[in-house]
């Protein structure tokens, strides 16, 4: 029960967060995006939902190069 409730949470509210039109809004979209990941990564390994499994390793790259762009790359100059 608690892992449901933690993708659905974290999870809704990343996805929420990426369609927000203000930057310093959609930049937290990557945070919940990686809390959300390991209660992807439980509910895959304990039910053998290995398809799942390794989706959410791609998911968990694909946040982790989010976090990386919006909380600590430089900005690129205009």
């Amino acid at each position: 029960m608690i892992t449901q409730i933690g993708i659905t949470v974290f999870s809704l509210i990343a996805i929420y967060l990426t369609q927000d039109k203000r930057i310093e809004r959609r930049r937290w979209a990557s945070v919940f995006g990686l809390a959300s990941q390991p209660f992807w990564f439980y509910a895959s390994v304990t039910t053998a939902q290995w398809g799942i499994f390794t989706l959410s390793l791609l998911y968990t790259a694909v946040w982790a190069k989010g976090f990386y762009t919006h909380w600590i790359a430089q900005p690129e100059a205009p």
